[in-house]
This record gives C-alpha cells, sequence and structure tokens, in this order.
C-alpha cells in the first residue's frame, strides 16, 4: 500500500487493539500502527539519535527543525499551529539516544493538517544560520546594538541546559548514565553540557541532520480509529517518495562489561533550601543489567526492581528510608530501560558523609537477606495485580504512553508489539515462578549480588561549585572572543542585529494549514449523568454516577468542602493529603494498608482543591478531593479502604509520619529547580484574588522547606510539625 509492504498483523487483546508492522520499500521506514477503537489519534516519528561529543546537536537541532521548513518557511510553525488546530497535544523530545516528535487531535482534517506540518518540519528544514544562533548558542553583544558592549554567550537550548545543570539531582543523574555506559554515546550529554554547546557549529548541525533525520533511521508510529491507509498515503507521497535508502550506521554497540566495580564522586552546589546541614550527600550503587531487547528479561528485571524499592513493604524501602540515615531514595532508583543496556540503582540522599559507608553496608546486606528470604506472595500479587489494571485503564493519553514505552526498545531494534503482549508475560513469569520459586532470588544473586559491573557514585556539595562553573564559563568565553579576527567581530554584531530584526518583525503565517468551521463537528457527544442522595435527613450527600464502557474499571471520586478551615490550619491541608493514604488505618499499619491499596486498587490519591468561581472573582470553594479506581472486582474492597482511612487513621504512626515529612520535603526542595516558572506565576497570581492567595498557601513556595514562611518550613532534615486528630 503506497510504497509499503506489510509484514505482521497482530493482535494484542488485552490492550484491545491489532498491530500492524510495515516496512517503506523504497527507504526501510519503518512503521507501526496501533488501530484502536480510541478517537485520539496519534502520530510521532522519531529517530535514533547518538552523539559521541556533548555539544548539544540533537538537542539543538531537535529545536532548530521548529523553526520553519521548505513549504512552511515562517518562523515557529509549530508555535503558530496552537490556534489553527484542535490538537490535544504537541511536542518534541530529546532522550539519551532518540528524538521524537509526536502529536495526537480527535479531528481527521486536523491529523492530515499537523502530519504534514510535522513531515516538512523533520524532512525538510529550513536550518537557517539565524535559527542555530538563536536555538543553540551564539555570541552577541550585551546591548546588540552597541558593538562596545562585552560580548556573552546567548541561545535557547545553552541557557536551559545551564538552568538543568543548576538541578543537583539532574547533575547525579547525568553523571550516573555517563560513568556507568562509557563506551559509547552515554558517555556524552545528549541535551549538551553549558561548557561544550559553544563546540558545535552550524555545518555540524547540518551534517547531523543528514544523516540522522533521514527515513532510513525513522520509526514511524500512528494510532486510534483514523483509517491507516490515509496515513500511509500522505506520508509516502509528503516525504519518503523523495528518498532513497541509505544506511545510517546510528546503532548503539552493547556496553562492554567490567571486571571488577568501580567508585566515582562528583560535586554539586549545596541546597539553598537546607543552608547548613550536614546532611547534603547523595549515594548509589548502580548495576548494569541485560539488554532492553530482551523483553523476557527486561520485563521480569523490570517487576523485580519495583519489589526491590516500591513501597514501605520493599526490602530497601524498610532497610534505607526507615534507617533514618537520609531523607529519600537517590536519584534515578530503580529500573532503567532508556538506554540499550538496562540498569538498577538504589541509594540515599539527605545522607551525612560521615554515613556514606553505612549505606553501601546496607545496600550489600539487604541483598544479602532478599537472597536468603524472597519476597512475599502478596507483594508479588500486588505487582501483578498493578500491571493488570493498568492494560485496563484507558487514560485520555493512552496512545502517547504506548510510544513512550516502546519507544527505547525499538528504537535499538527490539520487537515493539512483543513489548506489548503484557498479558503473555504475565503468564510467562507466573510459569517461571511456580516451576522455580526461588526464581527470583536467583535472579538478585546474577544480576546484583555477583555482577562486577557496579559503580558506586557519590555527589558532595562544594560551596565553590558555582563559582567554578561561573569560572569555567568566563574562560570558555574569554577563549572564544581572543579567536574572533575583526572581520569575525563586524559578523558578529551584524548577525546580532539581523536576528533582532528577525525576532521582531511580523510573522505571515498564511502558509500553515488551517481548520474550517465546516472540518468540525456541530456538536459534541453529550455525556448522559444521572443524580441521586446518598444518607438520611439532613446529611443527605449528593452522588453523580456515569456508565461507560470502562474495561471492567470502577472510577470513584469525592470532594469534601472545608468552608470552615480556621486559617492557621490551610498551611497543613497538602501535608495531611500526602499522608492520610500511607500512615495506617483501622487494623491496618502503614505497610499491610500500602499492600492493600497495590492489591486491590489502581492507585488512591488525596489532594487540596480550589475551586474558584469564574464569574466572581472573590468567590472560592475550598476542598479536599479524594480519587481512586479499580477492577470491578474489587470495588467493595476499594470503598472499605476509603471508609477505614476516612474514620479510623493511624495517626499515632509518629515515627512513620517523620519519615514521611522528610521524603515530602525532600521531593518538594528538589521540584523548585524544574517549577521556578510554575512558583513564579502561583506567587504573582497570590495577589489578585483570594483564591489566588489560597492557593499559593496549598501549592506555591509557601510549601516549599525554608521557601515561605508558613507550612512545613525549616531544615529538611528537622520537620517541625505534628498532626492531630480533629473532633
Amino acid at each position: 500500500m503506497h510504497g509499503y509492504t506489510v509484514s505482521q498483523v497482530t493482535s494484542v487483546p488485552e490492550l484491545f487493539l491489532t498491530a500492524v508492522k510495515l516496512d517503506h520499500d523504497g527507504t526501510g521506514a519503518r512503521h507501526l500502527h496501533l488501530a484502536r477503537e480510541d478517537s485520539n489519534n496519534l502520530f510521532s516519528v522519531q529517530f535514533r539519535t547518538t552523539p559521541t561529543d556533548s555539544t548539544g546537536v540533537p538537542h539543538v537541532l531537535e529545536h532548530t527543525v521548529l523553526c520553519g521548513s521548505q513549504k512552511y518557511p515562517c518562523r515557529d510553525p509549530f508555535f503558530k499551529m496552537l490556534n489553527r488546530s484542535l490538537s490535544t497535544f504537541m511536542n518534541a523530545f530529546t532522550a539519551s539516544d532518540y528524538t521524537m516528535y509526536p502529536f495526537s487531535t480527535q479531528n481527521p482534517r486536523d491529523f492530515q493538517n499537523l502530519l504534514s506540518v510535522y513531515l516538512d518540519a523533520a524532512f525538510f528544514p529550513c536550518l537557517r544560520e539565524l535559527d542555530f544562533w538563536q536555538e543553540g548558542w551564539r555570541l552577541e553583544h550585551e546591548d546588540p546594538t552597541d558593538p562596545q558592549t562585552a560580548l556573552v554567550f546567548k541561545g535557547v537550548v545553552f541557557n536551559e541546559m545551564k538552568g538543568a545543570f543548576a538541578d543537583s539531582e539532574r547533575v547525579f543523574s547525568q553523571h550516573l548514565q555517563n560513568q556507568l555506559l562509557p563506551d559509547h554515546t552515554y558517555a556524552a550529554v545528549s541535551g549538551g553540557a553549558p561548557l561544550c554547546i559553544p563546540d558545535l557549529t552550524w555545518e555540524q548541525l547540518r551534517q547531523f541532520h543528514a544523516k540522522h533525520y533521514h527515513p532510513s533511521n525513522a520509526r514511524f508510529f500512528t494510532y486510534g480509529n483514523f483509517p491507516l491507509e490515509e496515513h500511509l498515503k500522505q506520508i509516502h507521497k509528503e516525504a519518503l517518495s523523495k528518498f532513497q535508502k541509505i544506511e545510517p550506521n546510528t546503532a548503539v554497540p552493547p556496553q562492554q562489561r567490567w571486571e571488577k566495580p568501580r567508585e566515582c564522586q562528583i560535586s554539586c552546589a549545596p541546597d539553598a533550601l537546607a543552608a547548613g546541614s550536614p546532611r547534603q550527600t547523595t549515594v548509589s550503587v548502580s548495576f548494569l543489567l541485560p539488554d532492553i531487547t530482551d523483553t523476557s528479561e527486561a520485563f521480569t528485571l523490570n517487576l523485580l526492581s519495583s519489589l526491590l524499592v516500591s513501597g514501605p513493604s520493599a526490602p530497601f524501602y524498610k532497610a534505607l528510608i526507615e534507617s533514618g540515615l537520609g531523607s529519600d531514595f537517590s536519584p534515578d532508583v530503580g529500573y532503567n530501560g532508556h538506554t540499550r543496556d538496562a540498569y538498577f540503582s538504589v541509594g540515599l540522599q539527605g545522607v551525612a558523609e560521615t554515613d556514606v559507608p553505612r549505606v553501601r553496608d546496607i545496600i550489600n546486606r539487604t541483598l544479602d537477606d532478599v537472597i536468603a528470604k524472597g519476597f512475599e506472595v502478596d507483594q508479588i500479587e500486588a505487582l501483578l495485580h498493578k500491571i493488570e489494571i493498568q492494560m485496563k485503564h484507558q487514560s485520555v493519553s493512552f496512545g502517547l504512553a504506548l510510544t513512550s514505552y516502546i519507544a527505547s526498545c525499538w528504537n535499538h531494534d527490539g520487537d515493539p508489539v512483543e513489548l506489548l503482549k503484557l498479558g503473555g508475560q504475565v503468564a510467562q513469569f507466573r510459569r517461571r515462578l511456580e516451576e522455580n520459586p526461588e526464581f527470583l532470588q536467583e535472579k538478585v544473586k546474577q544480576y546484583f549480588k555477583n555482577n562486577q559491573h557496579k559503580l558506586t557514585l557519590s555527589m558532595r556539595p562544594d560551596d565553590q561549585y558555582s563559582a567554578k562553573q561561573m569560572r569555567l564559563e568566563t574562560e570558555k568565553l574569554r577563549q572564544k572572543v581572543s579567536s574572533l579576527s575583526s572581520e569575525d567581530r563586524r559578523q558578529v554584531y551584524e548577525k546580532g542585529l539581523q536576528l533582532q530584526t528577525q525576532q521582531s518583525e511580523a510573522q505571515d503565517a498564511s502558509c500553515l494549514p488551517a481548520l474550517k468551521v465546516s472540518d468540525i463537528e456541530p456538536s459534541t457527544p453529550c455525556t448522559e449523568l444521572a443524580v441521586a442522595l446518598a444518607g438520611q435527613g439532613s446529611g443527605d450527600v449528593a452522588v453523580q454516577s456515569c456508565v461507560q464502557p470502562t474495561n471492567g474499571v470502577a472510577y470513584v471520586r469525592a470532594f469534601c468542602s472545608l468552608p470552615a478551615l480556621p486559617a492557621e490550619l490551610r498551611p497543613y491541608v497538602p501535608l495531611l493529603c500526602r499522608v492520610l493514604t500511607k500512615l495506617g488505618c483501622g487494623v491496618l499499619d502503614y505497610r499491610e494498608q500500602a499492600q492493600q491499596i497495590e492489591l486491590k486498587t489502581g492507585g488512591i490519591t488525596v489532594s487540596p482543591h480550589v475551586l474558584p468561581d469564574s464569574s466572581h472573582l472573590d468567590t472560592y470553594e475550598q476542598g479536599v478531593l479524594f480519587s481512586s479506581f479499580c477492577l470491578d472486582r474489587n470495588l467493595q474492597d476499594m470503598m472499605h479502604l476509603w471508609g477505614e482511612i476516612f474514620n479510623s487513621p493511624r495517626f499515632e504512626e509518629e515515627q512513620y509520619f517523620r519519615v514521611l515529612v522528610k521524603m515530602a520535603a525532600q521531593d518538594l526542595s528538589n521540584g523548585v529547580p524544574d517549577s521556578g516558572h510554575l512558583y513564579a506565576s502561583i506567587r504573582a497570581s497570590r495577589t489578585l484574588t483570594p483564591a489566588g492567595d489560597l492557593q499559593e498557601t496549598f501549592s506555591g513556595m509557601e510549601q516549599v522547606p525554608g521557601g515561605g514562611d508558613a507550612g512545613c518550613s525549616g531544615s529538611v532534615g528537622s520537620p517541625r510539625v505534628a498532626l492531630r486528630k480533629a473532633p
């Protein structure tokens, strides 16, 4: 069909879809279509992008291809499409070894429009030098109109990555991957290291695009209920028919295994929100695992990793989190299957430097204990139940979740359809466990205890870290500037003016496709809602019910209004929400409660909620939102759990409450670098309306340790709050 040959058609009943694998005859491009009765159709194209240096070429290229193409030469066509489309998702991602461009929409005409823009951007971008200057890096005068002012580094990706590496968690995760997989592309920073980005040239960018953004190196993915044939026809006509097959030679070789374990120490900036605390060290022990294209082994190790670290009953949770030595798990804890060779990592952050050897000893002892004792049956069943409910739970972004799920395995020539057959993988896992009850202990011994490819990474704060980084950047700038001739300086000045002019010009977006009113359905489907009253007398509660084909899953939400909550207690509502479902309830302690939640539900969450009145800005409703879902057969058990949480919460678990507060404080503190714009937005809106002021109290900087004058403030290591039962 349209230049493609179908190679395989497979039914995947557990996900209610049919998978169609195709190859494009002329270019060798691969295509996977997942036909499913879902109106939110998705397209993505991904390229294997494997840099050998840290100039950030895949990241800069991802930005630059979105700056205009042959067919759509206007600047920023993606952003211009936002108000010309009914898209439900539009974005682009740079991973360690691939770059992906996905979009989704429910409108057939919109799908064709967006597909045209995406195809032209990916395969026929303008890649103008000024766009490279804008998106990647450039030398520019502090005042572009005054050539007498100093030259400085500028550029979107350059500044983005400076911000990313201001996050200590990101620094740790990046070094972990670089040090554990040092022999090929994973030794580089695909997003770009700030001090290396200025070594990238425009010509190198163009060469990288020519090699990596070729159909022979592409994997296309479509999902939903739109006809496959229409997709193939458009992709072939607008893109693939204009290329010939090549050998991209972008494959990533397997990492050579070490003969003995290694150690590495790095530094980071001190945590400004825990100034003066001696417990700012992070340490982890990581193990290299097999190739992710072995889907059966990857499934087993992913599940084994969850058994080791997820939830209060997990061995590493009990041994590390509850030891009091740290505030939370180290970054990237658990199984990581985003690189060709997977890896497992476990450790702690918020540790005193003198306690690092104790953490390592605990990890070793815990592995020995697991090998000797194994896992409880209920722990294993809870995880298998979680997989079952994930298969049945139909989120609005199911297609996006699937393309993200298969991306890494498919990128390294694994079989994405085998990856989707979760029901078969669960059945095979049960058989192996039945045939050999010590099956999981043997895997722990093989991949953890006896694994010589082991990295111990520790990160310590350095008061001079930021100053050292600034000095290195200053020296890099000095080298770049000193190498400029007088002609180079003139060009820098003139290009700075050109870029400023280009950025200020009004753009003609008439070349872009747009929806017409006739392309849009005149009405939207109506969802029937039944309303009844539950309870007796004056305590009646309104209950809304909606019967839908939910794939055997029941969804429950409840809103509890808190109109009379005293102002002095408001800062504690988010903390209450964080711990309410984790302290235990009724006859269940916190471990038993966590296990029952895993066994009987798809998760239960509690969150503060502010409902503003759009017609009366001074009016709002405050309260708490309760959400959960479960398989139909477990509905009674789930509602019983909620009843116990409401009526018999175990607030007397003071020691474990302290553990939860430390973890909450660490989580909030770690989230600041990535969420500064959100915190700024919330803080700015607090003075506009009463609802905005309450939102700052519930989810703004006031909740961050050291970030405000209310809430659970104070150092991470010494929470100064306690829960109390209200009458």
